[in-house]
């Protein structure tokens, strides 16, 4: 069995309940609107933020879910959803998950407006069923996603990321909304318990550690979907460059900046930069760190009794280090 099979079983019958609950939250009077939603349902990717919200839900209520859980669920990945319509008219992507992205098949101003709906439709359902303090968790998250890839891009322009800001960064950007589903999933259970903020510390935790192994991949040989260097090609500076250039003599440290401000588009000078951030414990340095967002994230989990619930989330966190893609 899959891993991430193995990761849903226990959560099964609940994951089945939500995808309807989740189209039923998107639907609408505008027959073009419901064309589009019905084609991201179908395109769906591994839905690993609704497994966080029902097994962290599961595992502190034992075993119980209730319609909040429902709600927080479809909200997470409503936003979730709506950040990537609009990330991939930012990016000027065609394609996500293999297929044709919504700005490729409808152009940029109907993406634009799908995101605008999706962020919309996520508040209005929190609102309307009074879940005030779910929609508190929801808005925070997206405010942090949005402040971290300003951040992205305000740094990438200088290349002077140290690796306190690169947290920051990646925090915000990927760790924040990990950190929502699960807090979402002990708020929908045990509202205002010490639970919530264990919970998002832990989201947290193992989103820092999934964004340091999306780093690494860059790095690899293997076909992620991602090509090699990309990253570098992009002037992202990912926690890997950035320790090799906080770490290096002054000459190499500016025929890094050099190779990824000006020569960011020659294959053969990214090479050599991916051979020189290897050669110089990069990538160790990386896998150390991601490995103690790791520890960190499981350590977190020790206070809970033993369940299938908790033992899919310690799945979960290894999961996100030992994927392939």
């Amino acid at each position: 069995m899959k891993i991430t099979e193995q990761i849903k079983q226990p959560i099964a019958y609940e994951m089945e309940l939500f995808e309807q609950k989740f189209l039923l939250s998107m639907s609408s009077k505008v027959a073009l609107l419901n064309r589009i939603t019905h084609y991201i349902v179908n395109r769906k990717g591994k839905q690993m933020r609704p497994m966080f919200v029902f097994l962290v839900a599961k595992m502190i209520d034992n075993g119980r879910v209730s319609e909040r859980t429902y709600r927080g669920a479809s909200v997470i990945e409503l936003i979730h959803t709506a950040t990537l319509v609009h990330d991939d008219v930012v990016d000027d992507s065609n394609r996500r998950r293999g297929f044709f992205s919504i700005n490729a098949l409808w152009k940029n101003k109907i993406a634009v407006l799908i995101g605008d709906y999706l962020l919309s439709k996520g508040l209005l359902l929190s609102i309307d069923n009074n879940d005030f303090d779910l929609l508190k968790i929801i808005s925070i998250a997206v405010r942090e996603m949005s402040e971290g890839e300003l951040l992205q891009i305000e740094k990438a322009r200088q290349l002077d990321i140290t690796e306190e800001v690169y947290y920051d960064i990646i925090r915000q950007k990927t760790a924040t909304l990990i950190a929502a589903c699960c807090s979402l999933g002990a708020a929908s259970v045990k509202p205002n318990s010490e639970h919530v903020e264990a919970m998002r510390k832990f989201g947290e935790l193992i989103g820092m550690a999934f964004q340091i192994k999306d780093d690494l991949f860059d790095y690899g040989e293997e076909a992620i979907g991602k090509p090699t260097g990309i990253d570098i090609k992009e002037q992202k500076m990912t926690l890997p460059l950035i320790h090799v250039l906080n770490n290096c003599s002054k000459k190499d440290k500016t025929w890094l900046i050099n190779s990824v401000k000006n020569y960011n588009k020659d294959k053969k000078r990214v090479k050599e930069v991916i051979a020189f951030v290897k050669a110089n414990n990069g990538l160790d340095y990386a896998i150390a760190k991601m490995k103690q967002f790791q520890s960190e994230a499981l350590d977190l989990l020790k206070v809970y009794p033993e369940s299938e619930y908790k033992t899919a989330l310690e799945l979960m966190v290894n999961y996100v280090i030992d994927r392939k893609k």
